[in-house]
């Protein structure tokens, strides 16, 4: 199978390259980049990571696109769907994510490639929910998660397992849209 490509105004989420793998490499080794995750990644990390994205969506047609602006950069990082491995009370579900290079943030990027998705996500993929989760403290993500439409209950707050008992962002909010029968396309 081969992966999806999904256009948007400015935007073209595709398959992953090997040109990737360096500015990926960068972006997760970036410390404020990574700050709401648990480590940044070594070189070796990142590129298994980038080999998982690519398998994924190649195997199912979906997954974590890496995401260009034409003219612009041809690797900004990644936006893309995915399931997550441990147990909650929201699990199994299929989870929005993103991760982009620290000087493409505060452009309307993560939020127009999300839509993108979301779109693929729901007309394509025939979804019902779609989640998305992250530390508390992730602001910036979380604005992102209100721009979207997606929305918000305490009550689902939840403790994930990958960070130690203690750490600060082991406190995580999950954010829930469902589809509404429509495109979910709008302008950023």
């Amino acid at each position: 199978m081969e992966a999806p490509i999904l256009i948007t105004e400015r935007l073209r989420l595709r398959a992953w390259r090997d040109s990737d793998r360096e500015p990926f490499a960068a972006l997760n080794a970036d410390l404020r980049v990574m700050k709401h995750f648990s480590r940044p990644l070594d070189r070796a990390q990142s590129d298994a990571f980038a080999d998982r994205a690519q398998a994924k969506l190649v195997k199912s047609g979906f997954g974590l696109w890496a995401v260009e602006a034409p003219g612009v950069a041809p690797f900004l990082g990644f936006v893309g769907l995915a399931e997550p491995a441990f147990v909650a009370h929201f699990t199994p579900c299929v989870e929005i994510g993103w991760r982009l290079a620290r000087q493409h943030w505060g452009q309307g990027y993560a939020t127009e490639a999300a839509r993108a998705v979301l779109d693929h996500a729901f007309r394509v993929l025939g979804l019902s929910e779609v989640v998305s989760f992250t530390a508390q403290g992730n602001q910036r993500s979380r604005r992102v998660m209100e721009r979207l439409g997606m929305s918000y209950e305490a009550s689902d707050d939840f403790d994930y397992p990958n960070f130690p008992v203690g750490h600060e962002s082991r406190r995580h909010v999950l954010y829930r849209i469902k589809s509404a029968g429509e495109s979910v396309l709008r302008s950023p």
